[in-house]
């Protein structure tokens, strides 16, 4: 399993600073890029339905909901910073390749559907700023995939730098709206008293939660800790969990701050004027102005829009790839994992607008963060249990209140959703003319999902966590040894990968030396222990390798070769070359893939980094 984010993994130091603040401040900034996806425009449709129908009465599901996000983004970040790995990597390591499969599955639906809402958020702003057509304005977002690229490869002190550059535009924003708007401050006090007025606030407080507390973000910030390099002693782990939680603390309460913000505003503009059906944006961005009588109030919610926007989208591509390398182990160029990524919500949103037309947005920003909420448990539970489980946090596992609490916060996302889902069903069946298609489709899969739920949760309880690791790395060990020939080279290099390549690499080598010369197995790990702490590491892939190279040797040797096993950690494009470099062989001999054109687009091509940086013969078996 690769490393995650490895572009920026364990880039930014945090040790050998001179002073405690600079410390603290090296650790700042993962929080910032995680607080974006708290004041994505998805948060901006429902804040603003929210307040325009019901006043300042959903307060308290904003910060209901940003405690929740405090506590679950916190093991978000001790899941990472310990174990070093993220959800998606934890989750492949102890579920079965089924439920992964479908896990992965249910968080790209999440991913496509937050996508889709940043996409739709930056058409709208570029639309109401610039008057620019909602459609040209979704096909301009593309060029975000461009700007991540850019950024990234800059480092990601500077793409957190961007980030929060922007986040204070949305900030400094909405201070000059509520100054504008003036809300009723009483109103706002008695807002944080939990009511819920009637079904449609269900509704709404529902994808609110699901705006506010993000699955994307639960695997996001697992990754994103891993990019400070810190001492992995027990003091420098605590440290590292202290002053991530400073930083989550104060980035979220600044999401919170914008979200009330969105919500007041609406509430102190729209909802007092008797204006209580405004949930589109579009609407919103109009009537600022004859109901605050400045024509800066439009203007800064636009900017804000966009801002917003072009930050989440960041942020919301980064997990995407996050999700993906992480369940699949499946390592494709950045570019192409963002381009892919970017395609999922523009294709969706412009055939949206197509033929519903551009009315249809904002009602679809709100579906689209309920589809989050309803995927927030199959991100949440797996979550919990893993920062639970004492063998695989090292001592670093959460407390027994905090579990609770975590729990508690799990039942109340899940059993809001079941209601939300059950009550759809029920509708669904009563205004359909084609019942028997709901009940052939739509309920099987929900009660399947639900299954799948309940057996996330109680699995765990069942089944001891060190029975409970799956290993899903395609290794082969049947070798199959061809006949000798002569040999000429005395000692020899053989990459393997433990796939099927190895069979003819191995009995290519032998080929060339016999029983006589001397062979060394090089294998390079790629997990993200690996790559930042070489042999010191502990983590399931490296043992697996490690594993398997022996049982290769011990196979090896009983034939009669004299074999050596070498382990490397990194990039195999830059691993191999050293290691080859920096010992006495003949020769290095390694087996290919088979694949060309567009896949070596699609998963880089290790060979052609290689044959440029060794001092001795390559030779290359093409696998058939």
């Amino acid at each position: 399993m690769g490393k995650s984010l490895e572009e920026v993994n364990e880039s930014v130091a945090t040790q050998g600073k001179a002073s405690t603040f600079r410390r603290i401040l090296a650790f700042f900034g993962p929080a910032y890029l995680i607080s974006v996806g708290y004041m994505d425009p998805g948060n901006w449709a429902t804040d603003l339905a929210g307040g325009s129908q019901f006043g300042y009465a959903l307060i308290w599901v904003l910060l209901m909901s940003n405690v929740m996000a405090l506590l679950l983004q916190s093991l978000s970040a001790r899941l990472g910073i310990v174990t070093q790995r993220d959800l998606a990597q934890a989750s492949r390591e102890t579920y079965s390749p089924f439920v992964n499969y479908i896990l992965y599955f249910l968080a790209e639906i999440a991913i496509a559907a937050c996508d889709l809402a940043e996409v739709l958020g930056m058409a709208i702003g570029l639309n109401l700023l610039f008057n620019i057509s909602l459609l040209d304005g979704v096909l301009i977002t593309v060029l975000d995939t461009f700007l991540l690229l850019f950024l990234i490869n800059k480092g990601i002190r500077k793409m957190e730098a961007f980030i929060i550059a922007l986040v204070a535009i949305v900030g400094f924003s909405f201070v000059f709206e509520m100054f504008f708007a003036q809300p009723e401050l009483g109103k706002v006090v008695t807002g944080l008293i939990p009511t819920l007025p009637n079904e449609n606030a269900l509704y709404i407080a529902i994808g609110i939660i699901g705006a506010t507390v993000m699955p994307h973000n639960l695997y996001l910030h697992s990754s994103l800790v891993q990019t400070r390099k810190f001492d992995r002693s027990k003091k420098g782990i605590k440290q590292a969990l202290k002053y991530n939680l400073i930083d989550s603390t104060i980035a979220l309460n600044l999401a919170f701050f914008v979200n009330a913000a969105i919500l007041i505003l609406a509430a102190a503009t729209f909802y007092k004027n008797g204006l209580f059906e405004v949930a589109e944006i579009q609407d919103a961005h109009q009537l600022l102005e004859p109901l605050l009588g400045t024509k800066w109030a439009p203007i800064l919610f636009a900017v804000a829009l966009i801002a917003a926007g072009q930050s989440s989208t960041i942020t919301g591509t980064l997990a995407g790839q996050i999700i993906m390398e992480g369940y699949l182990s499946l390592r494709i160029q950045p570019w192409v994992r963002r381009i892919i990524t970017r395609l999922l919500a523009i294709v969706p949103a412009v055939v949206t607008i197509l033929y519903f037309g551009e009315d249809i947005t904002g009602k679809l920003l709100i579906l689209s963060q309920v589809i989050l909420s309803l995927q927030l448990g199959f991100a949440i539970i797996p979550l919990i249990h893993f920062v639970s489980d004492t063998s695989k946090m090292k001592g670093f596992h959460i407390s027994k209140t905090t579990q609770v609490a975590a729990w508690l916060i799990a039942s109340i996302i899940v059993t809001l959703n079941g209601k939300l889902v059950f009550d759809e069903i029920k509708n669904w069946l009563q205004i359909t003319n084609h019942p028997t298609l709901i009940w052939t489709t739509v309920v099987p899969l929900a009660i399947g999902f639900l299954f799948l739920l309940l057996y996330i949760v109680f699995k765990p309880f069942f089944v001891k966590a060190k029975h409970n690791i799956h290993n899903h790395s395609p290794h082969n060990l049947k070798l199959k040894l061809r006949a000798l020939n002569t040999y000429s080279a005395k000692n020899i290099a053989i990459a393997v990968d433990f796939s099927k390549a190895d069979e003819l690499a191995i009995n290519s080598a032998f080929e060339l030396g016999g029983l006589e010369a001397k062979y060394t197995l090089i294998h390079v790990v790629e997990t993200v222990g690996a790559m930042m702490y070489g042999r010191n590491t502990d983590d399931h892939e490296t043992t697996i390798d490690e594993k398997l190279l022996l049982e290769y040797k011990t196979l090896l040797v009983d034939k009669g070769y004299q074999i050596e096993t070498q382990l490397g950690f990194g990039r195999p494009g830059k691993v191999l070359p050293k290691i080859v470099n920096e010992n006495s062989f003949d020769i290095l001999v390694m087996g290919t893939h088979g694949h060309s054109g567009i896949k070596d687009l699609l998963f880089g091509t290790t060979v052609d980094k290689l044959r440029h940086k060794i001092s001795v013969p390559l030779f290359i078996i093409k696998n058939k």
